[in-house]
């Protein structure tokens, strides 16, 4: 069954005047293979973007360090000037090694330069959203962000920033950083498999904070696996569309990012946004979840 809402509706960021549709783009994979260098085909990347906002996207998670720089400047040269309402949201606190891993860049003057890196790339003189990136790779580490995100507040008050999220955060540094800044999204890891933020989402639900999943399809066991292709299969669409609608039906406050090169997987992520989960499908998914505290608690 489909719903006729355009993306899956508005969602209001809390706190300010920023109205996104609740399908977004992820630039990510704009970048060449490991998200180093550029892409095989430059000018699919730009139609890939063009077509996204055609379709009425206006929400485009990015990072002067996927690439690095390659997807900023991508996404530059595909839509600067920006049209009215795009709201491109950016995040900082890491950096690439020459051996392509993924490192911390959480130094005051680190931090500094990379808001100066995003706003050369992306052609712009303030960024709408910032992520404040901490934690590994999947999940947050514990430890105070006070410092890193002091940084962040201060360039906000220069008004090279207009808003401020986190990714990859502990409940408790969530709490932290709404004692320093306004915070207006979080970015962390959940899916149907992996629900450990169910919690948080629904506090963050009731302040009218978005919360921005990512991974759709990360960290899944063949068995988790195979629960979602059959329920595709029953629906006749892909897993992923079905990863999605779950996500957009799971709560209202849930903002999606999928990522793609290629304009017939971005028509089919969109498409997800129409596609609306009966309730055996979705109590079938949810018990994917229920099998995942099960084997938890046995490995204890």
């Amino acid at each position: 069954m489909t719903v006729e809402t355009k993306l899956g509706g508005q969602f209001n960021l809390a706190g300010t005047s920023i109205n996104v549709y609740r399908m977004g783009y992820g630039a990510m994979q704009l970048a060449g293979p490991q998200v180093w260098g550029p892409p095989r085909d430059i000018d699919a990347a730009i139609t890939v973007l063009r077509e996204a906002v055609a379709a009425g996207v206006n929400h485009i998670d990015t990072s002067d360090f996927y690439g690095p720089h390659v997807t900023n400047q991508i996404i530059k040269r595909a839509l600067h000037p920006y049209p009215d309402g795009l709201v491109i949201v950016t995040k900082v606190g890491g950096r690439r090694g020459d051996d392509k891993s993924w490192l911390h860049a959480l130094s005051r003057q680190e931090l500094i330069d990379a808001v100066h890196s995003n706003l050369r790339n992306l052609g712009l003189d303030v960024l709408d959203v910032v992520n404040l990136r901490v934690g590994g790779m999947m999940a947050p580490s514990e430890g105070s962000i006070e410092e890193p995100l002091t940084v962040l507040a201060e360039l906000k008050r220069q008004g090279l920033i207009r808003h401020i999220g986190v990714s990859n955060v502990s409940r408790k540094q969530l709490d932290e950083a709404q004692g320093i800044t306004e915070i207006v999204c979080v970015q962390n890891f959940y899916n149907v498999a992996n629900r450990s933020d169910d919690g948080l989402i629904d506090r963050l639900a009731q302040q009218g904070i978005a919360y921005v999943p990512f991974f759709p399809l990360g960290g899944f066991t063949p068995l988790q696996s195979s629960v979602l292709d059959a329920a595709a299969a029953k629906l006749q669409v892909t897993p992923m569309q079905v990863a999605l609608a779950w996500l957009l039906q799971r709560s209202p406050n849930i903002l999606l990012i999928p990522g793609t090169s290629s304009t017939n997987h971005l028509r089919e992520n969109l498409a997800a946004a129409a596609l609306e989960l009966p309730s055996d499908v979705i109590a079938e998914l949810n018990a994917i979840a229920e099998s995942v505290r099960a084997e938890a608690q046995a490995a204890h």
